[in-house]
């Protein structure tokens, strides 16, 4: 089936897809906090916005209480709490160094054609739109796995993290029609409970060695196994 000819709302959910995984290049590329934890938000508001579009077309009512709980985790606390702990540890005005830029863009973009070439050949996803949202989702994992490795300072990775749950929400809303609301709840309570401790752990270390930057972690590691 063309893309073209199918229901409105279906291409709707394809658009909005495709602006999540502009939200994950956004939060590769940046090299502020504050302007990632933004890029983040708007990721939560797509997903939130797909759900809702779901719940439309599928008639299934907790969908909507799962786009409320999307909304309200993903787009206002958790970058609300990020917001907080960034102005609280003195980062605002932190500019993080990404060495190669560009190149780290492109990889990106070769794994978001590597997420369609993987799953152009199965059979099984015979609408274009369940091929399209598969491959999309793919993107927005491997995107957050990517930015974990090429980022330094802790939190960005942590954004990374967070987006591939992003990534696999929406695969599970808009290619399976929905999940059960129980499990839909355990995952919104998992992702609150770990933006919570890693908030902690941020302090903590933050307190112990000033610095957020994982390659000082790894110099302090290896002075420690050296002595």
């Amino acid at each position: 089936m063309n893309l073209t000819q199918l229901p409105l709302l279906d291409q709707a959910i394809l658009v909005l897809a495709a602006l999540t995984v502009l939200a994950s290049f956004a939060l590769l590329a940046q090299t502020r906090l504050t302007a990632s934890i933004h890029a983040f938000a708007w990721q939560g508001t797509m997903v939130a916005l797909v759900t809702a579009l779901v719940a439309v077309i599928t008639d299934l009512h907790h969908l909507f209480l799962s786009a409320a709980l999307t909304l309200s985790l993903k787009s206002l606390l958790i970058p609300w709490m990020l917001h907080r702990l960034v102005r609280r540890l003195n980062m605002e005005r932190l500019v993080e160094f990404i060495a190669h830029p560009a190149l780290i863009v492109l990889a990106g973009a070769g794994l978001v054609i590597f997420s369609y070439w993987v799953v152009l050949p199965i059979e099984r996803l015979e609408l274009a739109a369940t091929r399209n949202i598969i491959a999309i989702s793919l993107s927005i994992v491997l995107l957050g796995l990517w930015m974990m490795i090429a980022r330094r300072q802790v939190i960005a990775q942590v954004l990374g993290f967070m987006s591939m749950e992003n990534g696999l929400f929406l695969a599970a809303v808009a290619s399976t029609r929905g999940m059960p609301l129980v499990v839909e709840l355990g995952v919104a309570f998992d992702v609150l409970v770990a933006a919570v401790l890693f908030g902690v752990f941020f302090f903590h270390i933050s307190e112990s060695i000033d610095s957020l930057d994982v390659d000082q972690l790894n110099r302090l590691t290896e002075q420690e196994n050296g002595s």
